[in-house]
């Protein structure tokens, strides 16, 4: 099994991470494996415990790393880390890295349905395992739940047009294939806006319903929660976000781990119980190589921003 995969901002991400030989790290989101692949590279005696719901991604890095003593893999969604990470007897950490980037291989792999270029039944599922998919949300929800999803996690302008277009059309008969859909929406968006449009009319609608099918943003956010707790004093958390949804949870869970309570800000001596846990390790988010973008166009709307760990968090808090 072979993937054509380009793993964004690979050095960056990796070098974020300040690996040690002898740590332990987690891949939250295997994809095609570039990021373990490096990171396993500079380990003697650590680990790397790697994380997809991705069976096709499970199969190929299975046979990818089978030699590799360093890699334990994990059909997991990452929001249940912490659970197999207690199931492994590992209470602490030294790093964990998040790609939340479309994996090339679901993209590329057409009857998965994640693509508005390709024909194929409407699902987007990750973990084709659960119930939920595209079709179910774009066939059987409400006009105002579709209407929210759009506008909530797509961030599209016309979602109302959209919502309204999608009920419309299932009347008639059921709403079934990728370009089925990208047909109803480019017939609820204004014409003036349609032709001037620079990126493809159903982008933000395919993203909003991938981003629900798949609940990914709670599952982040709960995700970072969770971890955190898990790093060593030291560790890091390195996150690449490719749109502007996953970077606001990323930037606000970072901000509240690396900055004082504005309320305390006056004191003299502010407690160490309410001194930042974190800091942030780049100010501002690493942005891809302009010769990243141009040799990987996939990469334009990547940002990877990085934390570390300085203190302990009190039992009491």
């Amino acid at each position: 099994m072979h993937f054509n995969h380009t793993t964004v901002l690979l050095q960056e991400a990796v070098d974020g991470l300040d690996i040690k030989p002898d740590g332990i790290y987690v891949d939250a989101t295997l994809g095609g494996g570039g990021h373990s692949k490096l990171i396993s590279s500079k380990l003697t005696t650590g680990r790397l415990i790697c994380f997809d719901q991705d069976m096709t991604s499970i199969s190929y890095n299975q046979e990818q790393f089978k030699k590799d003593r360093h890699v334990t893999i994990i059909k997991s969604n990452f929001v249940d880390i912490d659970r197999h990470l207690d199931a492994l007897n590992i209470d602490k950490i030294d790093g964990i890295i998040f790609d939340l980037g479309m994996s090339s291989m679901q993209i590329d792999e057409k009857e998965r349905g994640f693509s508005y270029m390709q024909d194929a039944r409407l699902d987007m599922r990750m973990d084709l395992d659960q119930s939920l998919d595209a079709w179910m949300i774009v066939n059987n929800y409400a006009q105002q739940d579709i209407e929210k999803i759009l506008r909530d996690f797509g961030e599209e302008k016309f979602y109302k047009q959209i919502a309204r277009a999608i009920v419309n059309a299932r009347e008639e008969k059921p709403i079934n294939t990728t370009l089925e859909l990208v047909d109803v929406i480019e017939l609820a968006i204004p014409k003036k806006v349609l032709y001037k449009k620079h990126s493809h009319p159903a982008k933000k609608t395919f993203q909003a319903l991938r981003i629900a099918v798949n609940q990914e943003l709670s599952v982040f956010k709960n995700c970072l929660d969770r971890i955190f707790p898990y790093l060593n004093v030291g560790g890091r958390i390195s996150v690449i976000t490719f749109h502007s949804l996953e970077d606001r949870i990323c930037k606000r869970f970072f901000n509240e781990k690396s900055e004082v309570d504005q309320s305390l800000k006056d004191l003299p001596v502010i407690p160490e119980a309410f001194l930042p846990k974190a800091q942030l390790v780049n100010k501002k988010p690493i942005l891809p190589s302009i010769d990243e973008m141009q040799a990987n166009s996939r990469s334009k709307s990547a940002k990877l921003r990085i934390l570390e760990k300085i203190r302990e968090e009190y039992e009491n808090q």
